[in-house]
């Protein structure tokens, strides 16, 4: 089966760099009916960022503010999901390198047992609709 790229946007906020703010964060999401596409999160200097992945920007939005979260966005990045196989990272990344597209950040997981495998392909703004073309995102 052929991998599934979907065009998807997502925010990003700076939170504090220590134990449960992530659970904090997330928390208030749920507590404000957000459902997530897709979260990450990773240290950035003395600080973290906190990137969602949502279905709906405006939705989120409405909840980022309802929970008093201080978010940015939204922006494009792209959800990828197919069968888990050998390669599948360096067939998206060599499409995006042969047509001089930078990947800004990378994520993917296989889910183990069901032999299947998602990922979240960050490529700066300027790139976005080129990139969509090579991937052939929908």
């Amino acid at each position: 089966m052929a991998d599934t790229i979907h065009l998807a946007q997502y925010f990003k906020m700076k939170a504090a760099n220590k134990p449960g703010q992530a659970a904090r964060t997330l928390g208030l999401l749920r507590d404000a009916g957000v459902n997530l596409l897709a979260f990450s999160g990773f240290p950035r200097g003395s600080q973290a960022q906190f990137d969602f992945v949502v279905p709906s920007a405006a939705a989120f939005k409405a909840a980022a503010r309802q929970a008093k979260l201080k978010v940015q966005g939204p922006k494009d990045c792209f959800l990828i999901e197919g069968d888990d196989r050998r390669g599948a990272g360096a067939k998206l990344t060599g499409a995006l390198a042969s047509a001089k597209i930078n990947v800004t950040a990378l994520q993917a997981i296989t889910a183990g047992a069901c032999g299947r495998y998602a990922a979240i392909l960050f490529v700066k703004p300027r790139d976005v609709k080129k990139a969509a073309r090579m991937l052939g995102a929908r």
